[in-house]
């Protein structure tokens, strides 16, 4: 298609947006020639860490060693499981682990905003780990509240996994699947494009989630019993749209006709139960993007879905803060490309008018003036209806299950080159997957979250100002790639750009793991919802066709393994919105999907799965070619006459229920605290008269508490709390106290230091 003409004048805007677009490629270049030249050291600046004073068991304020959790197996030992099971039952082990990380500078992951780094917490991030046995083989299914699982990150994992267990927890048998919230930490990626917007590799990010998911099979293998499984699932109302129905209306319509939304409602729930019907866990998939906090949020965060496990495991753990308990439940990602919790749709927010078109572009301001919102008046009482409503229908499915789910367990995994797959169209024709390749639609983001830029989404032709600029600092795409990726005009072609790295990974992991007749397909990206559909029923087919399964159930187990980005059906492809534009292996990418599941599930339905190709290993790269872009933090600094921790606006003295308690400490640096996996920045304590003694009743993993960092000049900073009084508070005396680390350099080099700070005490009153 014919590009738009090169003899045009440019508005006041696109001069100025011109100037900035060749500051920002300069910036990228010259940090990309710093990336090739420099390495990194594996030496920190944390040389000298004193441990943080709030202890990891905050029953009481008295400070108590952290828990060792289960006994670590030495490498040359097999583990054992703790129970054998009965023919009719499996081995279940459950786990939950902090994997909140850094908070605060670090770029949250999902936006790819340069302006959306962390300075706070909302809430903390877990990872949840979910082991099935039986006699000879076993399944590991994990999902974090993160924004995706990057190869680097399942390579680390399974790395460690090997060290601990040898080959019990392998590539083929465990799934790490990311909740795809918008509001966790980035920086765990080795493909430039990543490193980039998150400003380089940040080790103190990707240990975090690495240490978080092991530890989390760590507990769940030593919490192994017998145990029974139960399936349910039913439909959740109010709580998704389809941010793109124009491509999804692309779709044929007899295809269409035999769904009634376009959209999957469905919650699909297992219950995990011991062998005395005690509840251990509850394992779930649904099909919405955890947008609900918005791109304005700079406090990490699990979002709609995380809110959702937050509420079922505090009324399964009754009496417990949060994060602890041994009740673990989760709410994993499924086919969410293209939807969206904003369930109020997009509107001009200069107007108030709708933007439902195919561009998502408003009469005055454009793309950037189209965005979606709600249901709720804010971000965080969006999350709290949305988390809310599937909360309200998993307990719905957990309570009523029935169907138990028997039967043997397989797993198989193989790696693929997905730039280049032959795929078998029809009797007569093939197509073949594509290098990676960004569109133009890409840079317009969607309605959940602008590109900031005048790109639009359903562009088809390439716009000269823009590929000039691009052809003159990155060089064209080749004639090939064009082709491949026909109709989409390409705004990078990262499959040929491989420095100081390559922009985009090649080899990509494709995975099924069955649970009796229940089948977890492992997608590495983010399917469109008519992409889950047409997957489902593909493995589906290949499973009751070949096998002895009977009936099989088949979820869409979102963002695994490896972060792909979208993959919407060819049809959809053709409209180039975001998520087409962001289908990195060109229009043929699903059916090549489907063909590589179809060909594990055939596997494990004819037994066969022994007889897999292992496939091309994806590469590891060295830590001297991963360096941090992240700037140094420098010392910590105190206005005159304070100290670390000292409060700067006090509390009232009193407060009811429904009010907002709020206090401002003098503060460190949160990055100083460089490990508070399973502690926290903060307390809430109620004055115990029977006791004499402070109880803590909230920590920062609270829904009902936040957390904010608020960076200074000269070193300065400070922190308010926030306490949102539940109407469940108990009348009585309570405080809010503080917890950091502040840096200081005594002998030039650096040394963290532990402070603490108490507001005074005030009431809570009916």
């Amino acid at each position: 298609m014919a590009s738009k003409s090169c003899c045009r004048t440019f508005t006041a805007l696109e001069r100025v947006l011109m100037v900035l677009f060749v500051l920002m490629t300069g910036v990228s270049v010259g940090l990309i020639i710093v990336m090739a030249v420099s390495r990194s050291s594996d030496t920190t600046d944390l040389l000298t860490t004193t441990p943080a004073p709030p202890p990891t068991d905050l029953l009481t304020t008295t400070p108590a060693p952290p828990p060792t959790g289960p006994e670590k197996p030495k490498p040359s030992e097999k583990p054992k499981p703790s129970e054998k099971p009965s023919d009719s039952s499996y081995l279940i082990g459950v786990g939950r682990a902090d994997c909140t990380g850094p908070v605060a500078e670090v770029p949250l992951m999902g936006y790819a905003s340069p302006d959306q780094t962390a300075g706070g917490i909302h809430t903390r991030l877990y990872s949840r780990a979910f082991i099935v046995a039986n006699n000879s083989e076993r399944v590991v299914f994990v999902s974090a509240d993160i924004g995706m699982v990057s190869q680097r990150l399942r390579l680390e994992v399974l790395k460690k996994l090997q060290t601990k267990y040898g080959d019990l927890y392998r590539q083929e048998n465990v799934v790490l699947s990311g909740t795809h919230t918008h509001s966790g930490p980035g920086g765990y990626f080795q493909y430039t494009l990543f490193i980039i917007t998150s400003k380089g590799y940040i080790k103190p990010s990707i240990n975090a989630i690495v240490n978080g998911i092991v530890k989390s099979i760590d507990i769940a293998h030593g919490n192994l019993k017998a145990g029974r499984i139960f399936l349910n699932k039913g439909e959740v109302e109010n709580s998704n749209l389809n941010r793109s129905p124009h491509s999804y209306l692309n779709n044929p319509e007899e295809e269409r006709r035999k769904y009634k939304s376009n959209t999957d409602k469905e919650l699909v729930v297992l219950k995990m139960v011991d062998s005395d019907g005690n509840g251990l866990g509850l394992l779930s998939w649904f099909a919405v993007h955890p947008v609900s906090m918005n791109n304005t949020n700079r406090m990490v965060s699990s979002d709609n879905m995380g809110y959702a496990s937050y509420l079922f495991e505090q009324e399964m753990n009754a009496g417990s803060l949060p994060g602890q308990g041994p009740f673990v439940a989760a709410f994993s990602s499924s086919n969410l490309g293209d939807v969206s919790p904003n369930t109020k749709g997009p509107h001009c927010i200069n107007t108030g008018e709708s933007c439902d078109n195919i561009n998502s572009s408003c009469p005055i301001g454009g793309s950037n003036m189209c965005m979606a919102i709600g249901p709720g008046v804010d971000m965080f009482e969006s999350t709290k209806i949305i988390g809310g409503t599937i909360f309200n229908k998993a307990k719905e499915l957990y309570r009523t299950a029935q169907q138990e789910v028997t039967g043997p367990l397989n797993a198989a995994h193989q790696w693929v080159n997905m730039t280049d797959v032959t795929v078998q169209l029809n009797a007569t024709h093939t197509g073949k997957t594509c290098k990676p390749a960004l569109g133009h639609s890409f840079a317009a983001g969607t309605i959940d979250g602008v590109g900031g830029l005048n790109f639009t989404q359903g562009s088809v032709e390439g716009d000269p100002f823009w590929d000039g600029i691009r052809d003159a600092l990155l060089g064209s795409p080749s004639n090939e790639t064009q082709d491949c990726h026909h109709p989409k005009p390409i705004l990078f072609s990262t499959g040929e750009m491989n420095v100081p790295l390559p922009w985009h990974p090649a080899i990509v992991d494709v995975q099924i793991i069955t649970i009796g007749s229940l089948a977890i397909v492992a997608i590495p990206g983010e399917f469109t919802t008519m992409a889950g559909r047409r997957m489902r029923e593909a493995v589906k087919n290949e499973l009751e066709s070949r096998g002895s399964l009977g009936q099989v159930e088949v979820v869409i187990a979102g963002l695994c393994n490896i972060y792909t980005h979208y993959i919407t059906t060819y049809e959809e492809y053709q409209i180039q919105r975001y998520e087409a534009a962001s289908n990195i292996y060109g229009p043929h990418s699903l059916s090549a999907y489907i063909q590589l599941f179809s060909s594990l599930a055939r596997a494990i339905a004819e037994n066969k799965v022994a007889d897999l190709p292992k496939g091309p290993e994806p590469p590891f790269f060295n830590n001297s070619q991963l360096i941090s872009l992240l700037p140094l933090n420098p010392v910590d600094k105190t206005p005159l006459n304070t100290s670390f921790g000292d409060v700067l606006i006090q509390t009232l003295q009193s407060y009811k229920r429904g009010e907002v308690v709020e206090v401002t400490f003098v503060s460190g640096n949160p990055r100083n605290s460089a490990d508070m996996a399973e502690k926290t920045f903060l307390t809430v304590e109620k004055y115990e008269n029977m006791t004499n003694s402070w109880k803590v009743v909230h920590t920062d993993a609270s829904w009902e508490t936040r957390f904010h960092w608020n960076k200074g000049t000269g070193g300065q900073s400070n922190v308010t709390v926030e306490w949102h009084v539940p109407s469940t508070a108990h009348p009585g005396t309570y405080r809010i106290q503080h917890f950091g680390h502040y840096k200081e350099r005594p002998n030039f080099l650096p040394v963290m230091k532990p402070y603490e700070g108490s507001s005074g005490s005030f009431e809570i009153y009916n």
